[in-house]
């Protein structure tokens, strides 16, 4: 089994939350799309994995236009998040990671460029989920792979609780998903590299108890969270073999 380089949303020790997303604050930060680096690195993004890689998107794109989201996935390969986002060419999406990639010299100009959080794998980092905190706050779509490794089979591994203390304390929507292919269980560079072929299905946001962030009540949303993920991949493996898609 593979560590991602993708934060879990593991939930950290004596949590620090200052606040909650508002309508009126989601605005304040200029929206990171309307730079042109991103926007030109979004359509590169766009052009490599729909058509150098060949990703169906089996739904509609369900995220918002505008504010604030948590959005949630099963991870396969590290090509996951390029492929994600080139199914969401207007939003860019906020990626947790792990630091020791991030820090990687060739490629951290991007992770910068394009906003990634960096998270120490202790699963402490308190300014890594006030850095998520406030990439809500100025409403952007955070994105986590709540498992926090690459699943080499169609078995999802067990759900962190920090996407769902998050989106309690914040009080923003969760929108699950579920992707397969050619890619699963391979290496960042391979997977990368060589064409693959890769379905994505997006769920409706997750209806979320809002009431309490006990540890019974964190894991009854993160319950929640994981049986919408496996709702989305029942339906995507009636339809298709995701080897031979």
């Amino acid at each position: 089994m593979e560590n991602s380089p993708f934060y879990s949303g593991k939930r950290p020790n004596n949590p620090v939350f200052p606040f909650r997303v508002s309508e009126e604050n989601a605005h304040v930060s200029q929206a990171p799309e309307s730079r042109a680096i991103i926007r030109i690195l979004l359509a590169g993004n766009y052009l490599f994995n729909r058509v150098y890689h060949r990703l169906t998107v089996a739904t509609p794109n369900p995220l918002p236009e505008t504010g604030p989201a948590i959005f949630v996935c099963n991870h396969v390969s590290g090509l996951d998040p390029l492929l994600i986002q080139s199914a969401s060419p207007r939003r860019l999406i906020t990626w947790m990671m792990a630091k020791e990639y991030y820090d990687v010299r060739s490629l951290a100009w991007v992770y910068k460029t394009v906003g990634a959080i960096p998270v120490a794998r202790s699963g402490r980092d308190l300014t890594a989920t006030r850095l998520a905190l406030r990439a809500l706050e100025a409403g952007q779509i955070l994105g986590v792979f709540p498992e926090g490794k690459i699943a080499p089979t169609l078995e999802l591994l067990p759900f962190q609780t920090g996407v769902a203390l998050m989106a309690i304390k914040a009080g923003v929507p969760v929108y699950p998903a579920y992707l397969d292919g050619t890619q699963r269980g391979k290496e960042m560079v391979p997977a990368v590299l060589i064409p693959r072929k890769a379905m994505l299905r997006f769920g409706p946001p997750v209806e979320i108890d809002r009431s309490s962030t006990s540890r019974e009540a964190l894991e009854e949303q993160t319950r929640r969270i994981r049986e919408a993920i496996e709702a989305l991949q029942n339906q995507t493996l009636q339809a298709y073999n995701p080897q031979t898609l």
